[in-house]
């Protein structure tokens, strides 16, 4: 397998833009609308469009989430493979809100059972069947063996971080000097390295001696290497920014993507300001999905209001 993205996933409700956040007791409406699913998912389905063969390694249940990734996979060309099936709810559920330039989430996980080894186990156990040439995950407890595993047998990883990793400082960093490369975004990196701008904190994790490709929205991203650091503009395009959430994971799959297949870092950077770009563009980290009942209905409302003014406008003429 070319590469594997693992850690949890998500079913995503995206409300488009909001002009303010509702206060206790306050409702607020917003005219767009979405049900997505993302987490690892995203870096996986990145990948696969890249043209690779990309596999995902993640705990699918018997909750609705679950069953959109599985059919959201299936339409992508994304291996299951590496997942396990369990009958429980696995799956988190996300409500994001899409709120000055940025979103908020409210996110609900499931409960591990205590019954079950920690999934990290498993992800070691998963590293050693399939043998990916390339891994994506997030730092956290129990990844610094994992890495280790991997570069053992010859696999490149690509690290990431999440919101609030900067309160587990030590062991991320730890993962991060394990890893063939580093994919935080500017504000990740300055929360991390406890820095006011991407120049200090650049200058704080060269210490830790790892290739990072820093993204920089709009602006595309850096890449910091041994022999100093390039700007990569190139491949952003202009687009109507929607909703950020997932374009992290889109660029990650898609630069794998390109560097599975042979492409220089720099060029596979371009490509990835690509597919950051679309990413953003859409609500939701893969986009709108369709969902029984759910999705398909506000579809279905749409259909027949635009019936109703067709109608009314032939009445009136």
């Amino acid at each position: 397998m070319d590469m594997i993205s693992f850690g949890s996933v998500f079913l995503e409700l995206v409300f488009g833009h909001v002009h303010t956040l509702p206060g206790p007791g306050e409702e607020i409406f917003t005219d767009e609308f979405a049900v997505s699913c993302g987490g690892a998912v995203t870096s996986a389905s990145a990948a696969a469009q890249a043209g690779v063969q990309a596999g995902l390694c993640t705990v699918l249940g018997d909750d609705l989430g679950s069953g959109v990734v599985q059919d959201y996979c299936t339409a992508a060309g994304v291996d299951l493979g590496p997942s396990l099936r369990v009958r429980r709810r696995s799956a988190g559920i996300t409500v994001v809100l899409n709120f000055d330039g940025d979103r908020a989430f409210v996110t609900h996980n499931p409960p591990w059972p205590a019954s079950e080894p920690a999934e990290i186990d498993r992800w070691r156990a998963v590293l050693s069947r399939a043998r990916p040439r390339w891994c994506y995950l997030h730092g956290g407890a129990g990844v610094p063996d994992f890495l280790r595993d991997a570069r053992a047998q010859g696999a490149k990883t690509v690290l990431d971080v999440s919101l609030g990793d900067e309160r587990r400082r030590d062991v991320v960093i730890e993962c991060v000097r394990l890893a063939d490369l580093f994919v935080p975004n500017e504000a990740e990196l300055q929360r991390l390295t406890g820095t006011g701008s991407t120049e200090a904190a650049v200058a704080v994790a060269r210490a830790w001696g790892t290739p990072m490709v820093i993204t920089r929205g709009a602006a595309g991203a850096l890449v910091v290497g041994p022999d100093g650091a390039t700007e990569v503009s190139e491949g952003v395009r202009r687009v109507e920014v929607r909703d950020l959430t997932g374009a992290g994971d889109t660029f990650a799959g898609a630069m794998i993507g390109a560097l599975v297949q042979g492409v220089p870092l720099i060029a596979a950077v371009a490509a990835a300001n690509a597919a950051g770009s679309e990413a953003v563009s859409r609500l939701g980290a893969v986009g709108e999905v369709e969902v029984a009942g759910f999705s398909s209905g506000v579809q279905t409302v749409g259909a027949i209001l635009t019936a109703v003014q067709q109608r009314d406008s032939e009445d009136g003429g």
